[in-house]
């Protein structure tokens, strides 16, 4: 039987390297594909510009109505007329007041006599407690110091409750407590230098007000003479219960 094709002209015998040129071609080619790049094309406006020459108007020149010039200053000159003396003046000679070795100390010493001592009286706040005679409450007058002494006590507590007012933002609040009032009697008789001390600043202003309202009482009195004498009162803001 003979064959139909010839046995040099075998096809399959090659394709191993055909395969592999064309295989590297088409790598070629894609790699050439992804590498190309492609631009935009901006459309460009070309615009002319027609400069054509600017007309320049004349501007008038206006004379502005400027106020002249100051005048001058005047220079007033003066005439110095030059006159001889013709009275001798004395020299006046200012000695000095230092003292120096040359100067003699006249030896004084003076006498017991021409020594005056002047006596300031201070003033001091005696104790309520240890005062010689205690201030008169008006009332007490002509009565011992002892009866004098329990008796301003007597008039200083009728005075209190005589003055005595709950303060209404006291009674709303609810604030109660113990109020220490520490004043003095002046030597003229008057109630001063008030201070208070309690839970709150309501029912202090009341306690001062209250020692405010002390009428005039004659001075306590120390060796004689008026002083001032400290006294110290607590007054009681309590509310009762229904």
């Amino acid at each position: 039987m003979r064959a139909k094709k010839n046995p040099e002209l075998d096809i399959a015998r090659n394709s191993g390297i055909y395969f592999a040129i064309g295989l590297n071609i088409m790598l070629f080619l894609s790699w050439r594909l992804l590498e190309f790049k492609s631009y935009e094309k901006d459309d460009v406006v070309v615009d002319v510009l027609d400069i054509q020459n600017e007309i320049e108007e004349d501007i008038p020149i206006v004379n502005v109505n400027t106020p002249p010039p100051p005048p001058p200053p005047v220079v007033i000159q003066e005439s110095v007329k030059i006159v001889e003396d013709t009275q001798d003046i004395e020299e006046t000679i200012i000695e000095s007041t230092e003292v120096g070795q040359e100067d003699a100390i006249a030896d004084y010493v003076p006498a017991v006599e021409d020594v005056k001592v002047e006596k300031i009286e201070e003033e001091v706040d005696v104790p309520f407690a240890v005062i010689e005679r205690v201030p008169i409450f008006p009332g007490c007058e002509g009565l011992t110091n002892a009866q004098a002494k329990a008796c301003f006590q007597e008039k200083m507590m009728a005075h209190v409750s005589k003055n005595f007012r709950y303060p209404e933002t006291a009674l709303e609040m609810q604030i109660q407590g113990r109020v220490s009032v520490m004043f003095t009697i002046d030597s003229k008789g008057y109630a001063t230098n008030i201070k208070s001390r309690g839970p709150d600043k309501v029912l202090e202003t009341e306690a001062v007000r209250i020692i405010r309202a002390l009428p005039q009482m004659k001075p306590g009195m120390q060796r004689g003479r008026p002083v001032n004498v400290s006294y110290a009162l607590p007054v009681m803001f309590r509310i009762l219960s229904e």
